[in-house]
């Protein structure tokens, strides 16, 4: 039986990387219109805020065809951090709510950063709901290709941080904190095709997308305190200053991997 760990290793990526990937085969004739907003929600209800034409929130699916006027190149996903806003244009709301958020998808003109609301209904079952708030961008705004690496170059960061951190969290002995992350980490070296992107990408942006994607729901998994309060303050910041790297080195492999060039 899997952990509960590797259980959430597979789970989808991160929402705009996949918005990123699947529009921009939509864009670039590769996969039809009526595939992508299925392949984006899965089992999840996705609406759209503040898109252009339209006064109210509507589906993702009535929402897209305002992005039929955007070549693939001009649609990028952007993943910034505190201290790190590579791909954002200056101060502004789009800004602000996307490194909020930690993701946002920028397309030439206008900026989509997902609001993910948790429902609870009156048994007690929760469900969540995905808003895509539109804003629109400034026209002088930096394009996110110039802030992406290359897919080869985020492949041998991401290489070198795994091995580094791994390495460091045995020092650290985190298995005593999350044992059930041994799992987890193991999936790394197996990705299973749960997470692949469409087509239209390279074999080498489909291995980093899977290893990355895989990844990122360890290390969101690994920031966790464990349950019980296993992890004082001391060994929680030595815990971050460990993973800090593979973090960063995994957000910007998950960016190569979405905006790498299509074969057409």
């Amino acid at each position: 039986m899997s952990s509960p760990a590797t259980g959430a290793a597979t789970l989808a990526p991160r929402r705009s990387s996949r918005f990123v990937a699947w529009v921009r085969a939509w864009r670039a004739g590769l996969v039809p219109f009526d595939e992508v907003a299925d392949a984006i929600v899965g089992d999840e209800e996705h609406l759209v805020a503040d898109a252009p034409g339209t006064w109210t929130d509507v589906s993702l699916r009535e929402a897209l065809p305002s992005l039929a006027r955007h070549s693939p190149d001009e649609i990028r996903l952007v993943l910034p951090a505190p201290g790190d806003p590579r791909g954002l244009p200056g101060p502004g709301d789009f800004t602000g709510a996307a490194l909020l958020a930690g993701e946002a998808v920028v397309a030439s003109g206008l900026g989509l950063v997902p609001e993910v609301r948790t429902h609870t209904s009156g048994s007690g079952m929760t469900w969540e709901t995905v808003l895509w708030r539109v804003h629109p961008l400034p026209a002088d705004a930096p394009k996110a290709s110039l802030a992406s690496p290359g897919a080869a170059e985020a492949e041998a960061e991401l290489a070198a941080a795994l091995a580094e951190t791994t390495a460091a969290l045995t020092r650290l002995d985190v298995a005593q904190w999350r044992p059930e992350l041994a799992g987890a980490l193991a999936a790394l070296r197996r990705p299973d095709g749960t997470t692949d992107l469409p087509p239209g990408f390279d074999p080498r942006a489909r291995r980093l997308f899977a290893r990355a994607a895989v990844l990122d729901r360890v290390l969101a998994l690994a920031g966790e305190n464990a349950p019980g309060g296993a992890v004082n303050t001391f060994e929680a910041q030595q815990r971050d200053a460990a993973l800090r790297p593979l973090t960063t080195a995994c957000r910007q492999a998950l960016v190569a991997a979405c905006n790498a060039p299509l074969r057409l």
